[in-house]
């Protein structure tokens, strides 16, 4: 076990180094850095330039200046952002609560309906209820979270205007965004589920248990289900990763203030510090669920630590 998770802990740390490297690169290629600074209705003296290129370091090479970049995010430092006027990573902090609320609400929306749904339709095999359960796990695949967000949106909240589609204050808040989020994630949850739970049904195991007179639904839902559950602890884990994409598309359709929105306005006003910033640290988050999850999947799976 030791061994399997110093080598998952290597692969993780080789992968956020390689996600720093390229998100410095590409936030060099965009031009030059100092344009991004300057202001656009104002004018500004050469020596002006000159003291912004000292005071955020445009000065030096980029070895130099991706050896600095390195050397403070060792030391949790993420820059100072330029819009902002504080540190990124005090940006984040003040605006990550917001995201984890939305991505949490989504996540159990999510679970709560897939999960049952795709019991029922292994259970009812071929009949019309897998029929339509399969439908809407193929129809949620298919839509675009930021194109079902904005037809909630002209639905609900401009044609029959009974609910609000921005900002964050109450629990209706709440409805338009994880509707439109958690379409592609309860596809894919719901025909996993389904999919784990024909292949345990099949098995000796339970046909063992329904000769022993066990009540059909404690078959299916402690037996059969708790069997199953697997690949679905680990599919929801790499899910609540996964859901980072579409919470932050989420957040700047529907004016959420969290990070998905501070990362849009970051572009907007060309604070690439604060964009870098952002975007590294939700590859820390991704590869640190994803670290968790195959922990919790070779503690759940030994034989997962051979492989």
């Amino acid at each position: 076990m030791g061994k399997f998770l110093i080598a998952r802990l290597a692969q993780s740390l080789v992968s956020l180094f390689v996600i720093s490297f390229i998100v410095f690169v590409l936030g060099s290629m965009t031009g030059k850095e100092i344009d991004f600074l300057l202001p656009l209705d104002e004018a500004i003296t050469a020596d002006e330039i000159h003291e912004l290129r000292v005071a955020y370091g445009l000065d030096k090479s980029r070895i130099e200046r991706y050896r600095d970049y390195l050397w403070g995010l060792a030391r949790g430092d993420l820059g100072f952002s330029r819009t902002e006027q504080r540190p990124v990573w005090k940006v984040i902090a003040d605006r990550l609560p917001a995201t984890l609320q939305l991505a949490s609400a989504v996540l159990l929306a999510t679970v709560a309906v897939s999960i049952p749904l795709g019991v029922l339709s292994a259970v009812k095999r071929g009949s019309l209820l897998d029929y339509l359960a399969r439908i809407f796990a193929f129809i949620n695949q298919a839509i675009p979270t930021f194109w079902l967000a904005l037809v909630l949106i002209l639905v609900f909240g401009v044609w029959l205007n009974v609910l609000p589609v921005a900002g964050k204050e109450g629990f209706t808040h709440y409805i338009l965004p994880v509707i439109a989020i958690m379409g592609g994630a309860t596809a894919g949850l719901t025909r996993l589920t389904r999919s784990a739970m024909l292949e345990v049904l099949d098995s000796e195991y339970i046909k063992l248990v329904r000769a022993k007179g066990v009540p059909n639904r404690w078959v299916i839902w402690k037996h059969a289900l708790k069997n199953a559950m697997i690949p679905i602890i680990t599919y929801i884990g790499l899910l609540t990763a996964g859901l980072l994409n579409g919470v932050l598309v989420g957040e700047i359709i529907f004016a959420w203030p969290g990070i998905g929105r501070v990362t849009f306005a970051a572009i907007n006003e060309r604070d690439f510090v604060l964009l870098q910033g952002v975007v590294l640290f939700i590859a820390v988050l991704y590869l640190g669920i994803n670290f968790l999850v195959d922990v919790i999947y070779a503690s759940v799976d030994p034989r997962i630590r051979y492989e």
